[in-house]
């Protein structure tokens, strides 16, 4: 009885360390400062060390036939949904404040991995738990590290670079008219803001590799994190109150490019490029029209 209650307080305690070690793992403040600096990282956190232990205190509840686990484990997730909700709310104010905002669906997508994290600390916690307790601890370290690759996967998605290809576009002006290549922009009536889109100006040319990156680069919250990213990274020349030097995104409707103009503090036309192309696809902008039995036929 004694090393059946060892054995279970080892493979609990295995199971909570493995568990939070891969939430501080997957905890990063790059920048885009969110999760903020201290407070922000110290919610997580604790969120993820709870979900450690109600995935690593399961699997001896279930082994004792003790089947509200299951019921700690349906609170838990209505719990991290609340965690999702908590995070569109506050991104969603703090993206009124922003010179250029992240847009709807970057936040739907930080939310949902927000979300997303906490049940794969709980499925890493859980798995390394139950390992522990049918062999061995050694067994049980081996599939924790292993949960660390496994975890890695999911939280790596795909960047731009792997739907389209991006070159740099000349910035024209004609007349009134504000063009990135030949693509369509804007019209620029101010002789000073002219002057300084001449100067200042950075174009870029997003070309989509199918039909299913055509039809994703058209969402207009994939357009919105491509500006926000830009805009984080190298700065952005404008203050509020200045539409004609707003960062804007249009698309040729012919072949599905998108014309990229924005003024950056720090004019590097190399550092653009690679910016662009490691901005995430969002989630909610993926489309697959060549998946419909239409498009097949």
């Amino acid at each position: 009885m004694i090393e059946q209650i060892n054995a279970n307080m080892l493979a609990v305690t295995l199971g909570v360390a493995v568990g939070f070690l891969n939430r501080i793992l997957m905890l990063r403040t790059d920048y885009r400062q969110y999760p903020t600096y201290k407070h922000g990282k110290m919610i997580h956190l604790s969120l993820g060390f709870i979900a450690a232990a109600l995935g690593s205190v399961a699997v001896p509840a279930l082994l004792e036939e003790n089947y509200t686990a299951i019921t700690f484990l349906s609170l838990a997730a209505q719990q991290f949904r609340d965690v999702r909700n908590m995070e569109r709310e506050t991104l969603s104010k703090l993206d009124q404040l922003e010179l250029v905002p992240r847009g709807i669906t970057y936040i739907e997508g930080i939310a949902m991995v927000f979300e997303g994290r906490n049940y794969l600390v709980i499925f890493a916690a859980f798995v390394t738990s139950l390992v522990t307790v049918s062999t061995s601890w050694k067994w049980g370290i081996l599939v924790g590290i292993i949960t660390f690759f496994i975890n890695r996967r999911f939280m790596s998605g795909s960047s731009i670079k792997e739907i389209a290809t991006v070159t740099e576009g000349k910035v024209r002006i004609e007349g009134p008219n504000l063009y990135v290549d030949d693509i369509y922009i804007m019209n620029v009536g101010l002789k000073s803001s002219q002057e300084l889109i001449k100067e200042h100006g950075l174009g870029l040319i997003v070309t989509p590799n199918n039909i299913n990156s055509s039809a994703t680069l058209a969402n207009l919250g994939q357009r919105q994190a491509i500006l926000h990213n830009l805009a984080t990274i190298l700065g952005v020349y404008r203050d509020s109150g200045e539409p004609s030097l707003v960062p804007l995104i249009k698309r040729d409707l012919n072949d599905g490019r998108l014309g990229v103009f924005f003024i950056p503090h720090l004019k590097n036309n190399r550092m653009a490029i690679e910016v662009l192309e490691h901005v995430p696809v969002l989630e909610g902008a993926i489309r697959l029209p060549s998946e419909s039995e239409e498009t097949k036929k």
